[in-house]
């Protein structure tokens, strides 16, 4: 196993690490390709707009934006090769034939947007083309200035006639006796040592430009993130389906057929008037097997949709809490009534939550806290799940939190994990509450 660096050596070879070596490329690279974008989109544009009084001028002004899409394609693939940040491209419109795809070239926001980015690249990507010139170029010239100074200077002569060499002068001040060339070395280390940390800040104007003009739009997000709730909606409602028929076969249906076969046989031994201890053992495994498929019934309708929900989301929690083979402390501030898909859905949320804690966290106690909130987003139904297990739950790693998102999302729901190592472990889960568009079922 490797041994950690000491603070000190990790400082001094950060700006000429792989990373910042890769924020300096990026630098280099961005700047000429935001100037050919701000030469070629215009350009295009000009001449299509000149030529639009001619079948050739909406054909040149299609390939131009196309090619602007194009240009920020290649600006989004150097940002995620060389800084690792993925932003998924805007997506692209097209149409049947040839006049197709120009109208549909021609009438895409996205299109335009890189147009956009192309006209702005170069004011934000200029910076960090900056940052890279004082702190790289600079900052090692100075930082060499003691033996630059031998070969870079150039001659002064004095009233006398005298001859003197100046490698560095700064309003008159002279940087090339010691030791004041020090002042020199210092400013230049701590420009090289800063490097990577102003590159980077330089550059987030830019990332947040390509990122907000090249990447999908608000109704574009919006619609994948429909597509993937939709998805996952259909994919949860035939796991469902499944888990319904699979545990009516084998339990259920199982229990009430060897139900029928008893009774058959205590048909037959009554018309054989066999004895009355025979006959009573038949009857109590028959009692056995319809007490059982009862109770199997009942699981599999408290899976589905728990009748205790018709008493509202407080007292199912406190249902809930209250069969945990943990200690569990319930704290509820619920104003008006969720509807009762959102209460469904916090109550199977808790229930996943305590049996997580119950079997990956090894905690000793759990609290659960449910609440609504009416913020400037309109009400929120808020539920958090902590215990004081061992930590370590991360989303996406096999606890179970994965599809809790998946079904959180099909209402606009986010889901947060806060579990660094030795715990606590805190889940917490946000319903937007619409008002009711009818009156809520209560069941007496």
């Amino acid at each position: 196993m490797p041994r950690p660096r000491h603070p000190l050596i990790s400082a001094l070879v950060a700006p000429f690490a792989p990373r910042s070596l890769a924020a300096l490329l990026h630098a280099l690279l961005a700047a000429p390709l935001a100037l050919l974008g701000l030469v070629l989109v215009p350009a295009g544009l000009a001449v299509g707009a000149v030529l639009s009084w001619t079948a050739l001028g909406p054909w040149l002004i299609a390939l131009t934006v196309r090619g602007a899409l194009g240009l920020g394609g290649i600006q989004l693939g150097l940002m995620r090769g060389l800084l690792g940040e993925s932003v998924d491209p805007a997506g692209r419109r097209s149409g049947p034939g040839a006049f197709g795809w120009r109208r549909a070239v021609l009438g895409d926001p996205a299109g335009w947007r890189a147009v956009g980015a192309a006209l702005l690249a170069p004011l934000t990507a200029v910076l960090p083309l900056v940052a890279v010139l004082v702190c790289y170029v600079y900052g090692l010239l100075a930082l060499a200035h003691p033996v630059l100074r031998n070969w870079n200077y150039y001659t002064l002569r004095g009233p006398d006639g005298s001859v003197r060499r100046v490698s560095l002068q700064i309003y008159g001040v002279e940087f090339d006796s010691w030791p004041r060339w020090l002042v020199v070395v210092a400013i230049g280390a701590l420009l090289v040592l800063l490097a990577p940390w102003l590159v980077r800040r330089a550059g987030a104007p830019h990332r947040l430009l390509l990122r907000a003009l090249l990447g999908p739009s608000a109704a574009d997000t919006r619609i994948r993130t429909l597509e993937e709730t939709r998805a996952h909606a259909v994919d949860d409602a035939a796991a469902t389906l499944r888990r319904i028929e699979r545990d009516l076969h084998d339990g259920t249906q199982a229990r009430l057929v060897g139900l029928g076969m008893h009774l058959t046989l205590i048909r037959e031994l009554i018309t054989h008037d066999a004895d009355r201890d025979r006959l009573l053992a038949v009857v109590e495994t028959a009692q056995g097997n319809a007490t059982q498929a009862v109770t199997d019934l009942r699981h599999l309708v408290r899976g589905i949709h728990p009748p205790v929900l018709d008493q509202g989301l407080e007292t199912a929690l406190a249902t809930l809490t209250a069969d945990a083979p943990l200690p569990v402390t319930l704290r509820t501030e619920i104003g008006r009534r969720p509807s009762p898909a959102l209460e469904s859905i916090a109550y199977f949320c808790a229930a996943e939550l305590l049996a997580n804690a119950v079997k990956h966290s090894g905690a000793t106690r759990v609290s659960v806290a449910v609440a609504t909130d009416d913020g400037p987003g309109g009400a929120v139904l808020r539920l958090s799940v902590r215990d004081d297990g061992r930590g370590g739950a991360v989303v996406g790693a096999g606890s179970g939190l994965t599809g809790l998102l998946g079904r959180i999302r099909t209402v606009d729901g986010t889901l947060t994990c806060e579990s660094p190592a030795g715990g606590p472990t805190v889940v917490a889960v946000r319903l937007p509450c619409p008002p009711p568009s009818g009156a809520h079922p209560r069941h007496q």
